[in-house]
């Protein structure tokens, strides 16, 4: 099966080294050195000598198999499209350490791309990551709006488009375990802060908060209801409607945040207000970021299990692009409540126990 070639030329210095280079230099036909590099079927009759000898000439020259060569020999390119807010958020950061080590186990590269929120690039990026001949899409809180020719999996994607699954988490026990932690403190008057309509999870949080805030009696008013204007991944996200919650000038004593990085924005807002957390307002985060535990005070928070929903979109996206049929088209995912330093009873409540 080992045909015979030139003799032995050697590879000039700085020459790319290719099947035929290679073939040259061990007397093979590049057909057979390609059987021994891609352990094909019938390697195993070529002669374990030969064998041996393909390997350590291919690492003596550190032989590269052309990427593309195998991607038109087995239709397929190995890669997968990521499509993000932004690369620097910790919620983003977190799943995409779940997506990665679900990936690199499944034998896939992937390639990424930030958005930043912008409706055009939304559009657009999908589009130019499958012109590069992604196998599958996998959006992280990303706002969709229709299907994708290719198989597709979203995190925190609350819109039922044919032909996506989506990861979600359960955001109506998310509503209850906030919620009741407060209502069982003795929290009566609390302010809320909801999710601008760039995040995919804003509208489904908000529907779930009213409806439990409504089975325990606690009223949802107006004046206590802010909303997030910014399109950032900072403190700045909260501390602005925290702000203009304090400005005006209504009472309350908890504050439910939309995310963890908004909590840590309102906070600061609080301080310089002169007022106490939790002593003066209880506040709760969510999505449990690492820095939640590591501010001061530490933030309760509903925890996302990130890392997980990230290995688990991963996982489902595979099983998509290599046919599977057993994909659902919801997967849900529980919450957990993480109780920390910025809660407590309201100020009235301790009084009270004190006498």
């Amino acid at each position: 099966m080992a045909s015979k070639v030139k003799s032995g030329r050697v590879p000039k210095p700085g020459q790319p080294v290719s099947l035929r280079v290679l073939g040259e230099y061990l007397d093979l036909s590049p057909a057979t050195i390609s059987l021994v590099l891609n352990d094909a079927p019938g390697v195993r009759a070529i002669p374990q000598d030969t064998r041996d000898r393909v390997r350590a000439a291919a690492a003596k020259f550190d032989y590269r198999p052309s990427f593309y060569a195998r991607s038109l020999r087995k239709r397929q390119t190995y890669s997968i499209g990521v499509l993000v807010p932004e690369l620097s958020d910790s919620y983003t950061a977190q799943v995409l350490t779940g997506v990665e080590q679900s990936l690199i186990e499944g034998g896939y590269f992937y390639l990424t791309a930030s958005h930043r929120r912008q409706p055009d690039l939304i559009e657009e990026y999908p589009r130019m990551l499958m012109e590069r001949s992604v196998e599958g899409l996998l959006l992280i809180d990303t706002v969709l709006r229709h299907r994708f020719k290719i198989p597709a999996v979203a995190v925190a994607g609350h819109h039922q488009i044919p032909g996506i699954t989506s990861v979600v988490l359960d955001q109506r026990r998310a509503a209850e375990l906030s919620l009741r932690h407060l209502h069982q403190l003795g929290h009566r008057t609390i302010a809320f802060m909801r999710g601008g309509s760039h995040s995919s999870d804003a509208d489904d949080r908000w529907e779930c908060l009213k409806s439990v805030a409504r089975e325990l009696g606690i009223a949802l008013k107006p004046e206590l209801t802010v909303q997030l204007k910014l399109r950032v991944s900072t403190p700045e996200l909260g501390f602005e409607p925290a702000c203009e919650l304090l400005d005006r000038k209504v009472h309350f004593t908890a504050l439910i945040c939309y995310d963890d990085i908004a909590a840590i924005g309102a906070i600061r807002a609080l301080r310089d207000r002169g007022l106490r957390v939790p002593e003066d307002i209880s506040v709760i985060g969510f999505d449990d970021i690492q820095s939640a535990a590591f501010h001061n005070p530490s933030i309760t928070t509903i925890r996302q299990p990130l890392h997980q929903m990230g290995t688990i979109a991963a996982g489902t996206l595979l099983k998509r692009v290599r046919g599977e049929d057993s994909v659902p088209r919801v997967i849900s995912v529980l919450p957990e409540l993480v109780i920390r330093e910025s809660t407590c009873p309201p100020a009235e409540r301790l009084q009270r126990s004190k006498t």
